[in-house]
């Protein structure tokens, strides 16, 4: 077991409470650079979607995980910044720049969405997403003039002022740096009296307003935030595909998301980093298996949904805090092995009270 003492008032403000995470991580860091030479092609660019996908997920996580928002809707976030982005890069603006407009488009639409969460929540919340999510795909059918219809759109290659980024190498060291900055931006957020806020109004609206917490502003603030996010993550994921149309942002592309978020451990900056993980090589080893199991069973069209459906339910059911929440148990039971007791990580039955007044 690790006991950490403080001796300086600089050790507060770290990201790294101790020099083993900083090993750590300077190792994944080293891995994630040495990536392009020791992996193929392909694996590169699933590592590159892993990335996309951990950018769009830290965007949900900050509005559910952190602020306990439900949305149903959030590839539409992920379509207004993918079509920002083509339209914008299309018309010669450099990336940079039209990623910044991208991010912002998708904040002003977050911003928008964000108005109805002050007066509803829960299922209710849920189901306003979901309408917007389907106005977004339609806007985006319809919309032949910008986005192209249904015929979809391509989009060119990143430029940075010049350069291009063409390769498959250098869009993965574009998407990693993204990643960084994405990650960096939201543990500080997270650290400052906004971070605070949104997990006080996750915890309890009655106790965050009690306290002075304007909950219409930072409920607003985090669908804005989260939605700028998925902007983000939306561009690169135009930029790497190259073409994109109104059925990659539907709703399954919503629910796996959440699923996301919910499989790797809701709450956490991690977990939206192993969901990721999950959402992208499940489909791979369910194509590695396919070809051992019974026909009946190994070429069902709905195999990948079955799947998908009983992991869920499975997280739901025995493991709520997601595949964080497991590393988390078997580090603490190893590092206080043998005195680890069963029930440490159960809530008390006395968890917010205040929320029985409802």
């Amino acid at each position: 077991m690790r006991f950490i003492f403080k001796t300086d008032y600089g050790q507060d403000i770290n990201l790294a409470r101790h020099g083993g995470q900083v090993f750590w991580y300077g190792a994944l860091l080293l891995l994630l650079l040495a990536a392009p030479w020791l992996f193929a092609e392909y694996w590169l660019a699933q590592l590159t979607f892993i990335l996309i996908y951990a950018v769009a997920g830290l965007g949900l996580m900050l509005l559910a995980g952190f602020t306990g928002l439900f949305s149903l809707g959030h590839a539409a976030f992920l379509g207004v910044g993918a079509y920002a982005q083509a339209v914008l890069t299309n018309a010669g603006l450099p990336f940079p720049i039209a990623l910044a407009c991208a991010a912002g488009l998708s904040a002003a639409v977050g911003l928008i969405v964000g108005l109805p969460a002050l007066r509803v929540k829960g299922i209710y919340l849920g189901m306003a997403t979901l309408a917007f999510g389907f106005i977004v795909e339609e806007v985006f059918a319809r919309w032949e003039s910008v986005t192209g219809g249904n015929a979809g759109i391509h989009i060119k290659a990143p430029d940075l002022f010049g350069w291009k980024i063409d390769s498959g190498q250098g869009f993965y060291f574009l998407c990693l740096v993204i990643a960084i900055a994405s990650t960096l931006a939201i543990l500080n957020l997270l650290r400052s009296p906004t971070g605070r806020a949104f997990v006080a109004i996750r915890d309890s609206e009655i106790s965050a307003q009690s306290m002075g917490i304007h909950l219409a502003r930072y409920k607003t603030l985090s669908f804005a935030l989260s939605a700028a996010l998925a902007g983000i993550a939306g561009a690169l994921y135009a930029h790497k595909l190259q073409f994109i149309s109104p059925d990659q942002f539907n709703i399954l592309q919503s629910i796996d998301l959440l699923l996301m978020i919910v499989v790797g451990g809701a709450g956490s900056v991690h977990g939206a980093f192993l969901g990721a993980i999950f959402l992208i090589s499940m489909p791979q080893a369910i194509a590695l298996v396919k070809d051992y199991l019974p026909a009946a069973i190994g070429q069902a069209p709905g195999l990948q949904g079955v799947v998908y459906g009983a992991v869920l339910i499975a997280f739901v059911l025995f493991e709520p805090q997601g595949i964080y929440g497991r590393w988390l148990k078997i580090r603490t039971y190893f590092q206080m092995f043998p005195f680890y007791r069963k029930g440490m990580f159960k809530r008390q039955k006395t968890f917010q009270k205040s929320d029985r007044l409802k």
